[in-house]
């Protein structure tokens, strides 16, 4: 392209410049796209997940119809664990996930020894 010339300062920042913008808004165009392909992709398993929580909902009629917040569902087996313990355990799972307490089963709550 230019081989044999000398290239002049200003000759030198413009073709600098000119990458260096080319880079740029190539980083742009991807941060796009990797933007609309995740919520595409978002879009997708949102659908499988709504299909999937309707088909267990039908399945099971017990799941089907929500408790009082007063009642609860099933017994638990505490091993080790005092009543308090268990009861802020599953509290903070209920909190967490973001799923009414009155929603939740817990079949067993154990103590693990640390070692």
């Amino acid at each position: 392209m230019l081989a044999g010339k000398d290239l002049s300062m200003i000759d030198a920042l413009t073709i600098s410049l000119t990458g260096i913008l080319m880079v740029f808004t190539e980083l742009v165009l991807l941060a796009f796209a990797v933007v609309i392909i995740s919520k595409v992709v978002g879009a997708f398993s949102k659908g499988k997940n709504s299909s999937k929580t309707t088909d267990n909902t039908t399945n099971s009629k017990s799941d089907a119809v929500p408790l009082p917040e007063t009642q609860s569902r099933g017994e638990i087996d505490l091993i080790d664990v005092s009543q308090e313990d268990a009861a802020v355990i599953m509290a903070i799972v209920s909190n967490k996930s973001g799923i009414p307490l009155n929603r939740l089963v817990f079949n067993s709550i154990k103590l693990l020894e640390e070692e």
